[in-house]
Order: structure tokens, then sequence, then C-alpha cells
């Protein structure tokens, strides 16, 4: 199953879309209610947790819904169309800055992050099971996740580069944020429906499946594969998630602007991802297979951010390189989870004969999610405990000293918990292929 570049391309704006919200919530969010909004650390942080309690509920209805969605236009590009409005309005107002009182701004602040996490939901589950049913063959999936993901480096480098300069140019940086995130949110709509037109289904469930929601859950929660990603998605995106707050704290707080501004980090760092994942996945999966490449850069990842807790704050050129080389070990990783998925997907299916495309993704993306409130959560925690205030022009000793854990030492040993769950992940090179050959014929009958 070729899929044509131009499809790809138009697939991958999707991804742009959702990093542009994405990115912005990893790496500001917690910033922008404790420095902007005028929130304490640990209210922030239970904000962030706080709607993990409804995503568990949320995801899986999202996942079931698509999965069970029948129209001309197949079952997935339906919802990422329908919700592409709805999503960039509900993003625009989560980064408005009301003149109220803590407790009414705080309120607003919880309402809007929720409803902004229902429509994810909504939206990327059905994007991301998408990109599972667009072809069945390994290599072209491993090239719509990895043409996905270049659009979504776009995305990331606009948002690390490009955000703080725009929200600076203004007096007021309660303007400067609003004016900011309702620039992003018009293309973020743009790009969603130009994916949802563009992109082609050619994967259905076997004719013969029956719809059956228990036996769709005990496929998928008794998968193997799937439980490895479950227990690496969540522990990726809680470290991402630490490590992007925290790294705007450390920026702020800990490197002067005269030895490295952050957006000059940000922006080095993402240049060699976009070379690296335009250039890497392909070669190495092609040679090592999914797993060991994953496993091999994720190990490497976690050391090279420990590495940060050894470079001075003062070091200009210490701080690139050991960003680089976290760049460049991270980046091959970020095509090949979603890859992976694919690949999970198609594991239940030949293992028991149903295919629950929605439902397996909607699981990640509740991991995904969890670890991205978890992580920021555990970041205003962390500050919380250590004295952080937000109103001081410096810190304290033991602040510094959370921060400067929070970006090396902490996210490393939970990078290498990733490690560990890819150890108990069982496709490998080989059995993916074997995999594709009996779906294919089953599907040729």
């Amino acid at each position: 199953m070729k899929v044509p570049f131009a499809e790809k391309v138009g697939y991958s704006l999707g991804d742009g879309a959702a990093n542009l919200v994405f990115q912005l919530m990893m790496m500001f969010q917690l910033m922008f209610y404790t420095d902007v909004l005028g929130i304490g650390a640990g209210a922030a942080g239970l904000i962030l947790l706080g709607a993990r309690v409804l995503d568990a509920f949320i995801d899986p209805l999202a996942g079931i819904l698509s999965d069970r969605t029948h129209t001309k236009w197949g079952k997935y590009r339906p919802w990422v169309v329908g919700t592409a409005i709805p999503f960039a309005v509900v993003f625009a107002l989560s980064y408005l800055s009301p003149d109220w009182g803590v407790r009414a701004k705080t309120a607003w602040a919880a309402g809007t992050y929720a409803l902004l996490m229902a429509l994810y939901s909504f939206n990327n589950t059905p994007y991301s099971s998408l990109g599972g049913v667009m072809t069945d063959e390994g290599r072209e999936r491993t090239s719509v996740a990895t043409v996905r993901f270049v659009a979504a480096t776009v995305a990331t480098i606009v948002v690390q580069v490009a955000t703080l300069p725009l929200v600076e140019r203004f007096d007021d940086p309660r303007t400067g944020w609003g004016v900011t995130v309702g620039i992003y949110a018009v293309f973020a709509a743009v790009m969603l429906l130009v994916s949802g037109f563009v992109a082609k289904e050619r994967i259905a469930p076997p004719a013969t499946q029956r719809k059956s929601l228990g036996e769709d859950m005990k496929s998928v929660l008794g998968d193997a594969p799937w439980r490895a990603m479950f227990v690496l998605t969540l522990f990726l995106f809680v470290t991402l998630a630490l490590w992007g707050s925290a790294s705007a704290y450390y920026f702020k707080y800990a490197v002067s602007e005269e030895t490295l501004g952050f957006s000059l980090f940000n922006g080095v760092g993402q240049g060699i991802t976009f070379v690296a994942v335009v250039t890497l996945p392909g070669i190495l999966s092609d040679r090592f297979g999914k797993k060991t490449t994953y496993l091999v850069c994720l190990a490497l990842t976690a050391v090279f951010t420990a590495g940060f807790y050894f470079v001075p704050a003062t070091s200009r050129y210490g701080l690139l390189a050991m960003g680089a080389l976290k760049s460049l070990a991270y980046a091959p990783t970020i095509p090949l989870l979603w890859a992976m998925m694919g690949d999970v997907a198609d594991h239940g299916e030949w293992v028991s004969g149903r295919r629950a495309t929605g439902f397996v993704f909607a699981g990640i993306v509740f991991a995904l999610k969890a670890g991205l409130g978890l992580g920021g959560a555990v970041c205003g925690w962390i500050l919380g405990a250590a004295g952080f205030d937000p109103e001081a022009a410096s810190q304290t000793a033991a602040a510094q000293q959370a921060i400067r854990l929070s970006v090396s030492l902490i996210p490393a040993a939970l990078f290498a918990v990733g490690c560990v769950a890819l150890v108990f992940y069982p496709i490998s090179k080989r059995t993916e292929r074997e995999m594709q050959l009996e779906l294919n014929a089953r599907r040729s009958k």
C-alpha cells in the first residue's frame, strides 16, 4: 500500500497543528499559569493533573466512537475535520488572562484546560489512528510517520523559538500571549482541515468482525506490545513535560541572557532534530529494526540529559553541545513511536483476529496526556516544595537546585524507565515481517 508523497505531506499538517498546542503546553503552560496568570505553582500543578481524571473516560470514548464511525469518508477523517475549529478556538481561550481575582482565574484555567484536553482527545486520537490505517507496509508506515514528524518538528521550532520574542513585542505580557496563541490557533485550524481532507483510509477491520466493546478491550489490554508501549509513552511524556517546563525556568533563573538565550538554545536543538528526523529513522530502522533503534536512542538520550547536571549554567558552548547531543539522540525516536503503534494495531489483529485501531491509539493518547499533565504537575510540586517564588527577581539556592535537578538527573532516570518498558516490547524486525505477510494473505482472501 503505497501512499503518495503529497498525501503524506497533507497528513503531516495535522501533527504540525497538534504540536503548536502540545509544545506550547509542554514548554510554557506552567510558567504562563504562574508568571502571567498569577496562579501558585502547586495549584497550577493540580490543574494539569486534575484533567487526567476526565481523560480516563474521555480518551477511551474517543477511540470507541471513532472505531464505530461509518461514513463514506471513513472512520477517523470526519473527527479530524469536525473538531478542527472548536479545538482551535478553545486553544486560543486557554491563553487569555482575564483581569479577575486569583480564584476566578484558577477556575478559568482549570475549565479551559480540561476542555482543551477533551477536544485534543477527540481530534488527536482519530488523527493518530488515521496514520495507522493509511498503509500496512512497514517502510511506508515509517515514511508516513517520518514526514508527519517533519511537520511536527517545524511547528516545534516555531513554538520554541518564536513564542517568547512574539510575546515580548507587547508591553503587556497578557496581551502578548493572547495575540501569539491566537495566531497559532488560526494556523492550527487550517492545517487540521487540510489534513482531514487529504489523507485516505486504506485498512478496514476484518469483514467478519462483529462489534463488541468487551472483546475490543480484551484484545487491546491483553496485548503485550500495547502494554509495553503504554508504559513507555506514559514515562516518556512525563519526562518531556517535566524537562520542558523546568527548562523554561532554568533559562529564566539560572542561565543569564548573556550566556545563552532560551530561543537560541531551542533553535539549535530543533534544527538538529529536524535534520535527524528527516534522515535517520528510516535508515536505522531498516538496518536494526524499530525496537532496537528506539531502545538505543532513548538510552543515549537519558545519558545526555543527565549531562546537564554536570555542565555549568555559565557555559554557553557546554549547554549548546549537551543540547545538541540530546536532540540528535532523541530525534529518531519521534516518528518511530507512532509507526510502532501502527504495528501494535497489526499485532492485535494478527493474534486475535480483531482490529480496534482507534481504541489502541486512544490508550496511547491517554498515556501521552497523563504524562503531559503529571510531568507538569511534578515540576510545579518540586518548585513549590523548594520555595520557588515567581515574584522574586532571583531564586533561593534550594529553588535553583530543584530547577537544576529537574532538567538533568530526574528526567534522565525517567527516560531509563522507558528503556525498561521497551525491553518487554516483543515486536522485533522479524516478527513485524511475519505479521505483514500473514495479514496480507488474510486480506487478499
